[in-house]
């Protein structure tokens, strides 16, 4: 079980991953590094960002809102 204010934590997490997942800011931007467009070098680091966000979810909170209720609701 974890604490309130992990759980918020977590809840941020996941806003700022969903939020930032498609670089908006980089449409248009036609330039490269090291042969690949700039924009597909922030998909490959947001994957990699995202995979150690699951990692670090599935190890330290897993079944948040499912095995356990979410913010201290009761279950029936």
């Amino acid at each position: 079980m974890v604490s309130r204010r992990e759980r918020y934590g977590w809840v941020v997490v996941m806003a700022v991953l969903m939020a930032l997942a498609i670089p908006w800011f980089l449409w248009g931007d036609s330039r490269m590094a090291y042969g690949l467009p700039l924009w597909l070098w922030w998909h490959i680091g947001w994957m990699v960002l995202a995979s150690v966000a699951f990692w670090g979810f599935a190890n330290r909170a897993w079944g948040i809102g499912i095995t356990e209720p979410l913010f201290g609701e009761e279950r029936t």
